[in-house]
């Protein structure tokens, strides 16, 4: 079966604001993404007969399976097309589950435009986009990768200027913590201040984002408040020079900006995270994200 191999990126939110439950039960969002270095490992074979059928495999077993959001894309992406093919996905897992930091969402679009590139006629972008968000709210973006703004539930993508290469200090505790279960708790504050405020602070902090900027989370308030030992790791990252720190998402994991890898990397070994994990990784151009995708798939 041919076979290409490609990594998903993680990413940060460069300030998150929650604004309001829409009629169709979403929340209306403003954030900036960004891709970092962080990424799942994926191989996708493709046949063109004996199916369609979809098959996933995970370094992590409890991962495996075709309920897995890279699988569930497979399949979709076959019915829309029409394709009778049979893919098989190998899932080298690497991204914390649960941390924020969009590792399933990030896998879910590398096997769209992965298994994209095997089929014939090749689907166009607007599908692949189309796909991405009824699969997840985060799934959209990582078929732009760098730095963009995101608006509505999230699915509403707008690149954003390449930044410099910045270092980042991940910090992800073993704990998960649920994104269904932060937005429940952050319900009765989403009226607290007003819609203009936040999108006003969204252009003039996020979008500019220099050095020692102070980057905003609304999960952090009801976050912290369930989870006290992250807002003690967050001033931990501040401690150790990080300028801003941030929950990653709706958490657990955490980021700090700092001046330059040495730096990073003298935060990350002064850090102490029992059984979680601790990264120097650094931030992803746009155009270096594509320019990945090309090679990858010719």
């Amino acid at each position: 079966m041919p076979t290409v191999r490609v990594e998903a990126s993680a990413k940060v939110n460069l300030g998150l604001y929650v604004l309001y439950r829409r009629p169709d039960q979403f929340h209306e969002l403003r954030t900036v993404f960004q891709t970092i270095s962080l990424s799942d490992r994926i191989g996708v074979e493709y046949r063109r007969s004996g199916g369609p059928a979809v098959e996933l495999g995970c370094t992590r077993a409890d991962l495996a399976g075709p309920d897995n959001l890279a699988a569930r894309a497979a399949r979709r992406l076959l019915e829309a097309t029409g394709d009778r093919g049979r893919v098989r996905i190998q899932l080298e897992k690497r991204i914390p589950v649960g941390a924020g930091l969009g590792g399933g969402s990030s896998d879910a679009a590398a096997v769209l435009q992965a298994l994209a590139h095997f089929l014939r006629p090749r689907p166009d972008r607007g599908l692949l986009l189309r796909l991405a968000a009824e699969l997840g709210s985060d799934v959209p973006f990582f078929l732009v990768g760098g730095r963009a703004v995101g608006l509505g539930r999230g699915t509403e993508v707008y690149p954003l200027p390449d930044d410099r290469t910045r270092w980042l200090v991940i910090l992800a505790p073993s704990m998960a913590v649920s994104t269904a279960d932060a937005y429940w708790r952050l319900g009765p504050h989403l009226t607290s201040e007003p819609w203009e405020d936040k999108i006003y602070r969204l252009c003039s902090r996020i979008c500019v984002f220099e050095p020692g900027e102070i980057l905003e989370n609304d999960f952090e308030k009801v976050v912290f408040q369930a989870h006290p030992e992250l807002e003690t790791r967050k001033a931990l990252l501040v401690a150790l020079g990080a300028r801003p720190a941030l929950l990653c998402g709706s958490g657990s994991a955490l980021f700090g900006v700092f001046r330059d890898r040495r730096q990073a990397l003298r935060a990350r070994d002064s850090l102490e995270v029992g059984d979680g994990s601790r990264f120097v990784v650094s931030t992803v151009t746009r155009k270096s994200y594509r320019a990945r995708w090309q090679k990858w798939l010719g």
